[in-house]
């Protein structure tokens, strides 16, 4: 009996910022089709992939992927799979639906590639009033940035620091683009 595919995304951390860390799209495309995942669509140049597989453990697709890329491009590549089932419910949920979106706020999902323990409580405010999580649950960290208050915003500090660098971040629009390519 085969088994049934299953669509996932992967978000890769680090990739094509800032000039370092090259990875064009095209070739991104073709590594992962070489590892036999079908109706491969990159989104952005950032590392969002959505493609189809064999029903596996995503824990085990993170670390195959993540081990070829690795390889293929000559620098760690960490890399978070997670089934699309997840997104789709999670844009269902709308958890930012209580927040007003504006220029100034913007709303972030994060990923964390392993269940991390914290005891931080929820929801968290910085001390500036300027980032707030505002949700932690199946290793996805909700988040809501206020620019207004703060131009040199340390989200990321703040995330590192208590969920550790295993982690990548992507803009709530992000993730609503990605739902349309399901």
């Amino acid at each position: 009996m085969k088994s049934k595919k299953e669509q996932y995304i992967a978000f890769l951390r680090g990739i094509n910022v800032g000039g370092h860390h090259k990875v064009p799209m095209a070739e991104l495309r073709k590594e992962m089709e070489k590892l036999g995942l079908e109706k491969v669509v990159t989104l952005l140049n950032s590392g969002n992939i959505v493609f189809d597989a064999m029903a596996e453990d995503s824990e085990n697709l993170q670390k195959t992927l993540s081990e070829h890329l690795q390889k293929t491009f000559g620098f760690p590549i960490p890399t978070i799979v997670r089934k699309a089932e997840t997104i789709d419910s999670l844009l269902k949920d709308n958890p930012f639906k209580d927040f007003e979106l504006t220029k100034e706020i913007r709303f972030y999902v994060s990923f964390l590639q392993n269940d991390t323990e914290t005891n931080l409580e929820l929801p968290w405010t910085s001390e500036d009033n300027s980032y707030k999580i505002i949700s932690v649950n199946d290793k996805i960290i909700l988040s809501v940035l206020d620019l207004s208050i703060s131009k040199t915003p340390k989200a990321m500090k703040f995330l590192e620091q208590y969920f550790g660098k295993d982690i990548t971040t992507r803009n709530w629009n992000t993730i609503e683009r990605i739902e349309k390519k399901l």
